[in-house]
């Protein structure tokens, strides 16, 4: 994790570094609207701050409001008060809204715990880093967490809280998100545990400020208090604050294009948790795709949209504006249906060309990227291209109890063993010398390893996303009668006037739809 104070600042210093970018703090309290497009922004105090296109990213501020046991009081976050008027603008427009919730532990003061009595938590044994660029370097120097676990003695303190509980007492009533469940609630659902882990996770380099991961509640005060003291380590705590869970308002996002922008207001786009998601990179990578097309449609350029097999962000968003959600919707890799082609090592080569041609990558980044990619391909094809003797691949074979060879054999062949890594291929003289000649750096060298081993599946998926790509490329026409086509069934004609899918791959996502529903569409379009 980052150092928040110092990421906030980092960030700060970039956006005011940036040319042609203004900065207006205040709270926006309405939507101005011409007809179906949208043209501005009102702010709480009266301003009017007209507008091309208006991108909403609200987080939990929309009518949020705060829970801490039987208190209850406006807030967006601890300190922050809440964001009304938008949605009372947007439902007047005719957009549906609902209510999410989620909750956040107690900060506490480091220096009244006790860390020797809590198991360490080390950082990794080799850190790298998320950029491709030389500009960054690896971690040399990282603080560590601490693990501490509850008890039965915890949850009996805790259940005594339950009845002043607003998870168990009526006074919240929308979900919160499924897999960080607070811990009222994993006492509650998951009765037969006697502990569950608790992460002790420092805010930062230069804060005594820790965050207690795994210990969201919305109990009162006292009842955090006495139950957190009985865990190892926390018998002297002093809380900075206690935890709160947070209710919004957010807007189901099958009202949304593929681009995020709103199919009722032309230039008005959402992002994040307005779209009833969770998580920092699903909020992050809605802003950004939300701020491309909002940019593009400014400059009447062609949309942006990334493709489910080009992107987690493309799996993202097709998923919330075909399915939509109605609970706080997290990224996980099973959703997407080509991981193998969406892997963190290829990142760079799927989208570094792609933001090149929008203007975010410069010209360094790409370059950097293309010789990255000319670099594990030739390697590869030398593989292919070049045999190994027994003689001198057996020894290597034998120490790795894999099966000896009788003749000559293509190095690829013998790489793409499971149990065969590239360490072992770099002991052939002729590996060794390629890649000191080519000067081959770990990037390049891990590419090209997993360029070997995975090719058949990595073919495989590509194939199967070819096949879909063509159904992509069959485009919906824009306010489409469904009515017309009378051997749909019912719901999947009303689920198709709801959602106004754009292809006819989206079509066939949507729940409700079958594989029957998308022949008699393919027929009726000449297909």
């Amino acid at each position: 994790q980052s150092d928040r104070m110092r990421f906030a600042e980092e960030w700060r210093n970039m956006l005011e570094g940036t040319k042609n970018l203004d900065f207006y703090q205040e709270m926006v309290s309405g939507i101005i609207t011409e007809g179906d497009r949208v043209v501005g922004v009102r702010t709480s105090l009266g301003l009017e701050v007209r507008a091309k296109s208006v991108v909403l990213t609200n987080g939990t501020f929309l009518n949020g409001l705060i829970h801490i046991g039987e208190k209850q009081f406006g807030g967006g976050r601890a300190g922050e008060r809440a964001a009304t008027g938008i949605t009372k603008d947007l439902v007047d427009l005719g957009f549906e809204s609902g209510r999410m919730k989620t909750g956040t532990p107690p900060r506490v003061d480091g220096r009244s715990l006790d860390f020797s009595k809590m198991i360490l938590q080390p950082g990794d044994d080799d850190p790298q880093k998320f950029s491709y660029l030389d500009s960054t370097k690896p971690l040399t120097e990282q603080r560590a967490c601490h693990m501490s676990y509850t008890s039965n003695r915890v949850h009996d303190l805790l259940k005594e809280g339950f009845d002043r509980s607003p998870m168990f007492n009526g006074a919240i009533k929308s979900i919160g998100p499924r897999y960080c469940p607070s811990i009222e609630d994993k006492i509650n659902r998951f009765a037969d545990k006697d502990r569950h882990q608790l992460f002790v996770e420092p805010e930062g380099w230069n804060t005594v400020e820790y965050y207690i991961n795994g210990f969201s509640t919305s109990l009162p005060e006292d009842v955090q208090f006495r139950a957190l003291k009985e865990c190892d380590g926390f018998q002297n705590v002093k809380f900075f604050r206690p935890g709160y869970a947070i209710e919004y308002d957010y807007f189901p996002p099958t009202q949304l294009a593929h681009t995020l922008e709103t199919k009722l207001v032309s230039g008005l786009y959402f992002a994040g948790q307005i779209n009833g998601t969770t998580g920092y990179e699903e909020a992050a990578s809605q802003g950004l795709m939300a701020g491309i097309n909002a940019h593009l449609k400014v400059h009447e350029q062609d949309p942006f949209i990334l493709k489910r097999n080009e992107a987690y962000i493309g799996v993202l968003i097709d998923d919330l504006i075909t399915k939509g959600t109605e609970e706080p919707y997290r990224m996980f890799t099973s959703r997407a249906e080509y991981r193998t082609l969406l892997r963190q090592d290829n990142a760079d080569f799927r989208l570094t060309p792609k933001a090149f041609e929008l203007g975010l990558a410069s010209e360094e980044r790409l370059k950097q990227m293309e010789k990255k990619q000319k670099q594990s391909s030739n390697f590869v094809q030398f593989f292919k291209d070049t045999s190994v003797g027994p003689n001198e691949i057996n020894p290597i074979l034998k120490s790795k109890d894999s099966a000896t060879v009788g003749q000559s054999d293509k190095m690829f062949k013998v790489f793409s063993r499971p149990e065969i890594t590239m360490e072992d291929m770099r002991k052939i003289e002729a590996v060794s010398e390629y890649v000191e000649e080519n000067k081959l750096n770990r990037e390049e060298l891990q590419q090209a390893e997993i360029q070997v081993k995975y090719s058949g599946y990595i073919a495989k998926e590509k194939n199967n996303a070819d096949k879909l790509n063509r159904l992509e490329g069959i485009k919906i026409p824009k306010n489409f009668d469904y009515s017309k086509l009378k051997s749909l069934s019912y719901e999947a004609r009303e689920k198709l006037k709801a959602i106004q899918p754009t292809t006819v791959s989206q079509a066939s996502r949507i729940s409700g739809v079958s594989p029957n529903d998308i022949s008699v569409m393919l027929v009726y379009m000449g297909r």
